[in-house]
């Protein structure tokens, strides 16, 4: 098979797809705000049941909701009707997902899944099936076409199952207005969490390097090469009064200056950019990036506290 074949099965799997969505669209309808209404105004939590793909479908979906704010808990379909119907409290709400809606496991479960919940969705392919029958919602994931050739592979019925998942998601989100705030709450690790969470004094370097206005060249010299910031500052006590980097040092060199006559205020830059240790730590890489430099002087009610440096947050996953 050749790169212009692949390409065009490609592009076919993704048509017959998006033609599917389309039809999607343009079901949703009254159904779909009473589902997103019983959900929102549950006194229990979301209960998701599938099996196979749309097991995989199910387990997705409940990761979406959790993180933006709508409580939810898997339950698989085989394993229900052997025990873990108990998860399942009268104030629960259920989605069960079934593209045939005829499944034997699903069939098998629908009428203790309606019985044991204050409501049962039914997210299906076929309005005539079993779990239609049972639900007092259906919420139609009807496909004309799957994308396989055989026919055989779940492929646009999944993928509307996760699109109109996601809707649900997004349309609770609006209702229980979940703000940023509220899903950093939910994602403390990884660059999600640290973009909207963490703080400026979390990655201050344990370097502070610092001199005072009438330090010699010498010390400058000392301060900058003990650290690896390639920059004092230059304070009095511990209010900043400039910066010195080693491209200042190294300008005046070639100047010419008789470095026995210059000290730290000579050469030192005003009113450098200052951050508060409390900042997000995504402000200080705006302000990194914004004004082009690799350094940021961190305060502490206005005076020096450390150094926060650009490839450290970039290393953080800050961005």
């Amino acid at each position: 098979m050749d790169t212009s074949n692949i390409i065009s099965i490609a592009k076919s799997t993704l048509a017959i797809e998006i033609a599917e969505l389309e039809k999607l669209k343009a079901r949703i309808n009254e159904d779909f705000v009473k589902a997103v209404e019983i959900i929102h105004g549950a006194e229990g939590k979301l209960i998701i049941v599938g099996i196979g793909k749309s097991a995989h479908v199910g387990n997705k979906i409940v990761a979406t909701l959790n993180s933006t704010g709508t409580p939810s808990q898997f339950l698989h379909a085989s394993e229900a009707i052997h025990g873990d119907l108990g998860v399942i409290q009268k104030q629960d709400v259920v989605l069960c997902i079934s593209n045939s809606g005829n499944s034997p496991e699903i069939v098998n479960l629908v009428s203790y899944l309606k019985e044991y919940s204050s409501a049962l969705i039914g997210m299906t392919g076929n309005t005539k099936s079993k779990l239609a029958e049972f639900s007092d919602i259906v919420l139609n994931t009807h496909v004309d076409l799957e994308a396989c050739p055989n026919k055989l592979a779940p492929t646009s019925s999944t993928t509307l199952q996760m699109a109109l998942g996601d809707a649900l998601a997004i349309c609770l989100m609006e209702l229980n207005d979940f703000k940023e705030y509220d899903f950093a709450k939910f994602h403390p690790g990884g660059s999600l969490g640290k973009n909207l969470t963490a703080r400026v004094e979390q990655f201050v370097s344990s370097q502070k390097p610092q001199v005072t206005e009438e330090s010699s060249i010498r010390d400058v010299i000392i301060s900058i090469s003990a650290s690896s910031h390639g920059i004092t500052v230059v304070t009095n006590q511990e209010d900043i009064i400039g910066v010195i980097t080693d491209g200042d040092l190294r300008r005046m060199l070639l100047n010419g200056e008789d470095i026995t006559k210059v000290s730290a205020k000579d050469i030192m830059s005003v009113h450098p950019k200052t951050i508060e240790k409390t900042a997000l730590a995504k402000e200080a890489m705006k302000v990194l990036k914004d004004n082009n430099i690799g350094q940021l002087i961190v305060t502490e009610n206005g005076q020096y506290f450390g150094i926060i440096d650009l490839h450290t947050l970039l290393d953080e996953g800050i961005n």
